[in-house]
């Protein structure tokens, strides 16, 4: 196994550090890193809540569980170009660029945009939707809180590999970290005024601040969100908003983002969508309220899929049971007649033999 243990600290908190290594284990030669562990498991977790809310917006969980599929594989996808193509684009100079194979083969070296991965998410969504012939809009709605969980849990990956993080604090924040990899940052050196392996320069876990703005935001939205809800794609406009504040805020105290001149593009897309959203948020609520326009799942559409899909459901259970019911009388009808066939065959050869000794007296 590759070794990559590190320590970070947070010494204002508990004295003593934390160690941490990158790989959590060796998979057939091959090093499995806690990153993508925990990206996996934030999109399982997401994707079992997302299944288990569908019916709340009136949506069939297996057409939830399609779309869902498709859509995160090509949002996965999406997030990946989305940074590899940023990072060209605000690096001409650099020797390490991306191309569409070291896009992927490189994968290990980090970098996914979560902005690429929604992008490409819900344009996938979209698509499939068609195919599904489900309604777009409620399916966003079921997206939304899942977004935010697969966000939350994934965020401490960055925290495993030492990334994500902010500048050096103005105060001495009781939650400020330093770690092994922090302390070779270059302003985080300048900062300390010297070139060493650790400093007492501290830097704001933005990791750890996005984690817990986003497991605030699925609460709102989960708990509040559903109740005041009154259009389609309400809850998903809730989450781009409250998502884009909160990483507008963040983005401004890291210092790894990505520059347009003098401008951090996630910093600058993250504001104008919150903002955008918010004013769509206005309008469909004012626009709902004249038109008294119904939630999908209170529509006479939805209750006759839904109705369909759980007669669908009810026959394919009836068949299998029929099914396993015949397979089981056949086998018993089986066992119960070999042992009759099995005695007639006896019987004929005794009978024969009786006979062939009758001829020989």
């Amino acid at each position: 196994m590759q070794l990559l243990k590190e320590s970070v600290e947070f010494p204002n908190l508990f004295s003593g550090d934390i160690e941490i290594n990158r790989v959590a284990f060796n998979l057939f030669g091959m090093d499995i890193y806690w990153y993508g562990i925990l990206i996996a498991a934030g999109v399982i977790l997401g994707f079992i809540y997302a299944m288990k809310r569908a019916r709340k917006v009136g949506l069939i969980s297996d057409n939830v569980f399609d779309i869902a599929f498709v859509s995160i594989i090509v949002g996965f996808i999406g997030a990946r170009a989305y940074f590899c193509l940023f990072y060209n684009l605000m690096n001409p100079d650099a020797e390490n660029k991306y191309d569409l194979i070291t896009m992927f083969t490189k994968i290990h070296d980090g970098g996914l945009a979560i902005y690429g991965g929604i992008i490409f998410g819900v344009i996938t969504g979209i698509i499939m939707s068609k195919i599904k012939k489900t309604p777009f809009l409620p399916l966003l709605d079921v997206a939304a809180p899942a977004f935010l969980i697969g966000q939350a849990i994934g965020r401490w990956g960055n925290f495993i590999n030492q990334e994500c993080y902010g500048a050096p604090t103005a105060g001495n924040l009781p939650w400020g970290m330093t770690g092994t990899k922090i302390a070779l940052d270059p302003i985080v050196i300048e900062a300390s005024g010297q070139s060493v392996t650790k400093t007492d320069i501290l830097v704001h876990p933005c990791f750890l601040y996005e984690s817990l703005w986003c497991i605030v935001g699925f609460l709102l939205i989960h708990f509040i969100g559903n109740k005041i809800r009154t259009f389609d794609g309400e809850l998903f406009l809730y989450y781009v908003f409250w998502y884009g504040a909160g990483r507008g805020w963040i983005e401004g105290l890291r210092t790894d983002s990505l520059y347009a001149g003098s401008l951090k593009i996630s910093q600058v897309i993250a504001i104008a969508s919150a903002v955008l959203a918010l004013i769509m948020i206005i309008y469909f609520k004012i626009a709902v309220k004249k038109d008294g326009r119904p939630l999908y799942v209170n529509t006479e559409d939805s209750a006759e899929r839904i109705r369909s899909f759980e007669k669908k459901r009810i026959l394919e259970k009836e068949n299998e049971a029929a099914k396993k019911a015949m397979k089981k009388a056949e086998k018993a009808y089986s066992e119960k007649t070999a042992p009759s066939i099995l005695g007639d065959e006896k019987g004929v050869q005794e009978t024969n033999i009786d006979n062939n000794t009758s001829e020989d007296k």
